[in-house]
């Protein structure tokens, strides 16, 4: 038995079809109830609520750990939940970790999230760690914009970062989870190439076939809109990126190609398949 993780989300509900479509037994794990695969089971239950895992840790061999948002604030503590799985029997914990706890190590969220590496790494589990950089499905956050008035509203307009797609990290996930030659496997996971927000709103209007207007906004502006879905530190932390990658964020990374023998997915190709949100 598989269980993942936020399996309701952009990377948790591929990946869950993934292993499902492997022949895998899957529990997806949310904290409410969705509709999943034929033949995985749901559990839904909130990591930060310890006891309500274990059900869905019930005869699990392997956990894919995404750990929200929320799991990042004050006096949260996700390192448990791999001690957890450990007492339970898994024997192997792939995490989703973030590019900028090696880019960024000093930043308050990254600090927390390397030390949830430390716990696995020394947890006797096999393990891999996957540290993507921005998500390519972060562009829903201008879902409803473009389609009451085919605006995208963003900070930083003309500076890029290789933003990856969510389907490229369950992918990557899939394989680690499925293949021991992956154990002990850290992995940054990018995009093809640095793309600008200016350039996703124009990939965007293409996939439309209609105009997308862009309209700059300040940091105090789009922190304000990122907090009601984060930590502060943590928009904080990511607005540090956007707006100022350092040469370490700007590379492209060659472990989606080692890891799955194609190269990954441009923005492009994610707006295409994901236009529908956008109309």
């Amino acid at each position: 038995m598989i269980v993942v993780t936020g399996a309701t989300g952009n990377v948790g509900r591929p990946l869950t079809r993934a292993l499902a479509d492997a022949g895998r037994q899957v529990t997806a794990v949310s904290r409410h109830a969705t509709a999943v695969p034929d033949g995985v089971r749901h559990v839904a239950a909130d990591l930060a609520e310890s006891a309500g895992l274990e059900p869905a840790l019930a005869g699990a061999k392997a956990v894919f750990l995404l750990l929200s948002g929320d799991m990042h604030a004050a006096g949260a503590r996700p390192a448990d939940i791999i001690g957890q799985a450990a007492a339970g029997g898994v024997r192997r914990v792939v995490l989703l970790s973030s590019q900028g706890v090696a880019t960024r190590p000093f930043g308050p969220t990254r600090i927390g999230m390397r030390a949830v590496e430390d716990v696995l790494r020394e947890s006797g589990l096999d393990w891999a760690i996957l540290r993507p950089g921005g998500f390519a499905s972060n562009a829903l956050w201008w879902a409803e914009s473009v389609r009451a008035r085919r605006v995208v509203a963003a900070p930083f307009g003309d500076i890029g970062v290789p933003i990856i797609d969510p389907a490229d990290i369950a992918e990557v996930a899939a394989a680690c989870l499925l293949d021991d030659r992956h154990t002990g496997g850290v992995y940054e996971l990018t995009g093809p190439e640095v793309i600008t927000p200016h350039q996703q709103a124009a990939d965007i209007a293409a996939a439309l076939g209609s105009p997308v207007r862009f309209d700059d906004l300040t940091r105090d502006e789009a922190k304000a809109a990122m907090v009601h879905s984060m930590p502060a530190e943590l928009a904080e932390d990511t607005l540090d990126i956007l707006g100022s990658p350092n040469p370490a964020e700007l590379r492209i990374s060659p472990d989606v190609q080692r890891v799955l023998g194609r190269p990954p997915r441009p923005f492009a190709d994610w707006a295409a398949r994901n236009i529908a949100a956008f109309r």
